[in-house]
């Protein structure tokens, strides 16, 4: 059929899509072609670029007639992730800047020139890059050498690992063991067991003699506190005959609980050094000994609780006894309850034990006194009301003096982050004021590290050092005359994109020297909320290094007097 004389009439293009929810799967699509690896991940669990993030904002500022519901069913994006976009603050997605002045890559090279090219574009993780150039590229190269790649040329900065702590081997055989029952190690763990479609957790209560190794005393309760220690110290002392000289346990405070106190009556109860594991190696050896030989217990039956206490009662008191008559190439194929029976302490070295694990004691205590002593009486006052309003047990003081020989700012700062965890709901499972001490601690290490690197970056600046003098003009072209909102966003979004810690430092410290500069008090905190906000939306930085970024900022400009 021939088409009419003249002109077309003017319409819609024929593929034009009509429905606004057809248009967004357009440009979804289209963006997901132009930056391969934006989503990564399968199933419920997914990756987004910042990039692509933003560009979903974009969309559902456009696209408002589009219901919420039905915009993230387009977007194939969870509705809850869609409304915590909706939420945070938009980061800034330029390109970070590096630290050194690289050169161009050699042309000569085609597969490291592509490895770059790819990685300009590229908006997803480091895995899936990996795998993206070894298939769809078919370059031979492994993680490795792609990380040493992007590194050499400046354009990726990966996060190292903390290292190990020393070589355990220079620790070992630094207990001093005397004699078999002169003294013991005692310590719980925590044992899971199913039955059915039910799981139940007990406490195991372990006595280990520090000599022999033998397994002297063992209780199973439904909780790890002092009638537990007690039970466990009893049935030891029903095992061999005899009460040890001294009893070494951690330091929870219900080990050192006034019931336990009376129940070992003249045994001495020691502390469990701080920081040192081979201080308790014997039980926890042992528990490593019990996790290798048992598997993992579990009826499918349905049952009460007594059947799988009983189940694990069997378990324990079998593994027992089987490990104590083991022999043991390391003592000559003797067994531990030979090694446990057969040795008669003499008199004189009952008393020489018996001194020596004394003198201990009071050296610990002395020790305590002195730093008691020794600390800010204002920060004793704040932890004690800290750890009364916490309802955190410490009977004997322990905890107080731990705590306080920290910086009063980490004090504060750490009471702040475990109330937070608290009031989230977020703190592990039956945690005692031990929790509270190991984050006052790492809050203790990270404000030293953030002093030395500040006094590092101020050096540094002072010598012109010529990485920090570009920062220094780049700063000086964002103070201009706009607002100080604007230049506080911008100073952060740089932190947050800063791949070297030196220049995330940079940006922070001028944040914070931008805020300390507003008068009104209710200016400064609305400000204040503001970075910690936008801190917090930068979802590509881990949470502890956004906490850290956060903590630095409200330090710098609000000191603990």
């Amino acid at each position: 059929m021939l088409k009419p004389p003249g002109r077309p009439r003017l319409g819609p293009p024929p593929h034009a899509p009509s429905d606004p929810r057809l248009a967004v799967a357009h440009q979804i699509v289209r963006y997901l072609q132009d930056h391969p690896g934006c989503v990564t991940g399968s199933g419920d669990r997914r990756r987004y670029s910042d990039g692509f993030r933003l560009f979903v904002l974009d969309l559902s500022a456009t696209h408002v007639e589009i219901g919420l519901d039905e915009l993230a069913d387009t977007l194939c994006v969870p509705l809850p992730t869609l409304k915590d976009w909706l939420r945070g603050e938009r980061p800034q997605v330029d390109p970070p800047e590096n630290l050194a002045e690289v050169p161009a890559p050699d042309p000569t090279q085609p597969q490291i020139q592509t490895v770059l090219a790819e990685w300009a574009s590229w908006e997803g993780g480091f895995k899936p890059f990996c795998k993206h150039i070894q298939h769809n590229f078919r370059i031979p190269f492994g993680h490795e050498i792609l990380s040493q790649i992007l590194q050499i040329h400046g354009v990726r900065h990966p996060r190292r690992r903390d290292g190990r702590s020393p070589d355990e081997i220079a620790l070992r055989n630094s207990f001093d063991s005397f004699f078999p029952n002169a003294q013991w190690v005692g310590d719980g763990k925590q044992i899971s067991v199913r039955v059915g479609t039910q799981a139940f957790v007990f406490n195991l209560e372990l006595h280990v003699d520090a000599c022999s190794a033998a397994l002297v005393g063992a209780h199973l309760s439904a909780t790890e506190d002092a009638k537990a220690v007690v039970a466990s110290f009893q049935d030891g002392v029903a095992t061999t005959g005899s009460a040890p000289i001294a009893d070494l346990l951690d330091n929870k405070p219900s080990n050192h609980s006034k019931p336990v106190q009376d129940a070992l009556g003249d045994t001495l109860l020691i502390r469990a050094t701080t920081g040192r594991g081979q201080n308790k190696a014997h039980v926890e050896g042992t528990f490593g000994l019990f996790e290798q030989v048992v598997p993992p217990l579990g009826l499918d039956l349905t049952s009460p609780q007594d059947i799988a206490f009983q189940l694990v009662d069997l378990v324990v008191t079998t593994w027992a006894r089987t490990l104590n008559h083991r022999p043991r190439k390391s003592r000559g194929g003797l067994t531990r309850v030979q090694l446990h029976l057969d040795h008669a302490p003499t008199p004189e070295e009952i008393a020489a034990a018996k001194a020596a694990l004394q003198e201990r004691m009071r050296k610990q205590e002395l020790a305590r006194q002195t730093l008691a002593a020794r600390q800010d009486q204002r920060s004793r006052e704040f932890v004690h009301a800290a750890l009364a309003r916490l309802g955190l047990q410490d009977p004997d003081g322990h905890l107080l003096t731990a705590i306080a020989r920290y910086p009063l700012e980490a004090i504060v700062e750490g009471v702040a982050t475990f109330c937070g965890k608290k009031s989230a709901r977020t703190l592990p499972a039956n945690v005692d004021g031990r929790y509270l001490l190991g984050i006052v601690r790492n809050l203790a290490q990270q404000r030293e590290g953030l002093a030395i690197a500040d006094a590092l970056l101020e050096h540094r600046l002072l010598l012109r050092d010529a990485s920090l003098a570009r920062l220094n003009d780049h700063k000086a072209k964002l103070l201009d005359e706009r607002a100080d909102e604007e230049i506080l966003k911008d100073f952060l979004d740089h932190a947050l994109q800063s791949g070297p810690s030196i220049d995330r430092l940079f940006w922070l410290s001028a944040s914070a020297d931008l805020l300390a500069t507003v008068d009104e008090p209710h200016r400064q905190r609305h400000l204040l909320r503001l970075a910690s906000r936008r801190i917090h939306a930068a979802f590509e930085i881990p949470h502890k290094e956004r906490l850290r970024a956060t903590r630095f900022l409200f330090a710098k400009v609000l000191p603990v007097a």
